[in-house]
C-alpha cells in the first residue's frame, strides 16, 4: 500500500485521528513525521511557507499539492478512497453526510474543546459559561441520540465520513464532558460510537477508549497562605516577601477525593485478561475455527470469573424493538462504573409487540450482584449462573455471542454488547 503523503499531526490527538481512520478505512497509507514536535517544528519557516498558519493537521500529497483544516483534509482524502463511498452514492446522500459530519464538528467537538479550555483554566474560568456549554453539547447529543435509535449508522447502510468524524469528536468528548450520568441518557450515541471505534480498520488507529467517570470540572488554584509574623526583632532589617511562582502545570484529570477500593480487585489475579477478551471479541469472527469463542474457551479462568444468563423481568411490558433495544443500551450505560470487570452480549428476540430480552454476561468473582448492582436497574432482571460443561448453557452461551440466539420461536433481532 503506497503512501498518498506527509500528515503532520501528533499521535493522540482526535482530529489527526480522524484523518487517519479515513484513510485506514479506504485502505489508503498516510506517512507521519517521527520527528515532528508540536509547538517548536510548526513554528519554523519551513513549516510556515508550506502552512502559513502553523496549524495542525496538514497534509503535504506526494505531488506536493498542500492542504490544512480537518474537515477539508478528511474529504479529501476520502474521495482519493472510490471503492469505499464514504461520501455517498448521491447527491442527497452526500449531502447528509456533510450535514452530519459539520454537526458533529461544531456542535460535539467545538464544546468539547471550549469546556476542555475553561476547567483546564486555560481561558478564564466562568460558571455560567460552563453551564451553557454543557447543556449546549447534550442538547446536541439528544439530537444524534432520536436520530440514531432507528440507524445504526448515520446516513445509509454502512459507515461514512459523517460516521468518522462523530466518533472521532466523541473519543475526545468522553474523557472530558461526556461523563457516566450523561451517557446514560444517550445509549444509541454510545452503541453508535462503540461500533465505529471498534471496527477493525479504524480501531488501531483510535486505541482504547477512555470513559470519564465525572465530567472535568474546574479547580481554582490554591490561595497564596499568608506567613505568620515572627516574635519582635526589632534590629532585624526589614526584606519585602519574595513570592514564589505559581505552579501552571496542567493535570489532565482533575484532584478528587480518592475512592474507596472494590472488593474485586483484591481477589486473586486471574490468567484470563478481559481486555484481551474483549479485543478478540471485536477483531474475530464469532464462530468458527480460530474464532472469539475458541479463544475464550482457551483462556477462560472459571476460578476467576464466571458465565451467566441475563433475562429481563418485564417481557410482556416490551413494544417497539427498538425501544427495547434502547432498553439494553440504556443499562449497559448504567453498569459503566463495573466495565473493567464485565463483558455483555445481549438482546431482543422477536417481533414488535411480541419480544424478550435476554443474554449473556462474562464477570469478574462468582457472584453477579457486585458487578450489576451499580446499575440502579440491576434488579430487573433475572440473572443465572450458567455451567460451560452442560451443553444446554453452552449453547445459550455461544449464541447469546454470536447474536443467533432463538428463544421459544422468537429469534434474534438486535442486539448490543458491554465491553
Amino acid at each position: 500500500m503506497s503512501s498518498i503523503g506527509t500528515l503532520w499531526t501528533t499521535p493522540g490527538f482526535d482530529k489527526g485521528k480522524r484523518i487517519r481512520a479515513v484513510a485506514a478505512f479506504g485502505d489508503l497509507s498516510l506517512d507521519l513525521p517521527a520527528d515532528y514536535v508540536h509547538f517548536e517544528s510548526n513554528k519554523q519557516p519551513e513549516f510556515l511557507a508550506r502552512f502559513p498558519h502553523g496549524k495542525i493537521p496538514a497534509l503535504e500529497t506526494k505531488d506536493g499539492f498542500k492542504l490544512f483544516e480537518t474537515v477539508a483534509i478528511a474529504r479529501y482524502v476520502a474521495t482519493l478512497a472510490p471503492n469505499v463511498p464514504l461520501l455517498g452514492s448521491n447527491p442527497e446522500e452526500a449531502a447528509l453526510i456533510d450535514q452530519w459530519a459539520s454537526f458533529a464538528e461544531s456542535e460535539v467537538s467545538a464544546f468539547t474543546v471550549l469546556i476542555f479550555q475553561l476547567v483546564k483554566g486555560i481561558v478564564p474560568y466562568t460558571k455560567p459559561l460552563h453551564t451553557i456549554f454543557t447543556e449546549r453539547q447534550v442538547r446536541s447529543l439528544e439530537t444524534l441520540e432520536k436520530h440514531l435509535a432507528t440507524r445504526t449508522y448515520l446516513v445509509g447502510e454502512r459507515i461514512t465520513l459523517a460516521d468518522i468524524t462523530l466518533a472521532s469528536a466523541m473519543l475526545r468528548a468522553v474523557t472530558v464532558a461526556v461523563d457516566a450520568s450523561v451517557r446514560a441518557k444517550i445509549p444509541n450515541v454510545i452503541r453508535h460510537f462503540e461500533t465505529v471505534a471498534n471496527h477493525p480498520k479504524i480501531k488501531p488507529v483510535f486505541g482504547e477508549i477512555e470513559y470519564v467517570e465525572k465530567a472535568l470540572q474546574f479547580t481554582p488554584p490554591p490561595k497564596e497562605k499568608k506567613e505568620a509574623k515572627p516574635a519582635a526583632a526589632p534590629k532585624a532589617e526589614k526584606k519585602p516577601k519574595k513570592e514564589e511562582p505559581e505552579d501552571d502545570d496542567d493535570d489532565d484529570i482533575p484532584k478528587e477525593e480518592p475512592k474507596a477500593k472494590n472488593p474485586l480487585d483484591s481477589l486473586p489475579k486471574s490468567s484470563l485478561n478481559l481486555e484481551d477478551w474483549k479485543r478478540a471479541y471485536s477483531n474475530l469472527d464469532t464462530r468458527g475455527p480460530g474464532g472469539a469463542i475458541e479463544w475464550f474457551y482457551k483462556n477462560f479462568d472459571k476460578e476467576g470469573f464466571s458465565v451467566w444468563r441475563v433475562d429481563y423481568k418485564y417481557n410482556s411490558e416490551l413494544t417497539q424493538t427498538f425501544m427495547s433495544s434502547n432498553l439494553i443500551g440504556g443499562f449497559f450505560n448504567r453498569l459503566e462504573a463495573s466495565r473493567k470487570y464485565l463483558f455483555g452480549s445481549m438482546g431482543v428476540l422477536g417481533a414488535n409487540n411480541d419480544s424478550v430480552i435476554s443474554g449473556t454476561l462474562i464477570l469478574r468473582g462468582q457472584d453477579a450482584q457486585p458487578v450489576v448492582d451499580v446499575a440502579p436497574d440491576w434488579e430487573s432482571y433475572e440473572f443465572k449462573k450458567l455451567d460451560l460443561d452442560n451443553e444446554e448453557d453452552k449453547q445459550f452461551f455461544e449464541a447469546a455471542l454470536a447474536w443467533d440466539l432463538e428463544l421459544d420461536g422468537k429469534k434474534w433481532a438486535d442486539g448490543k454488547n458491554f465491553k
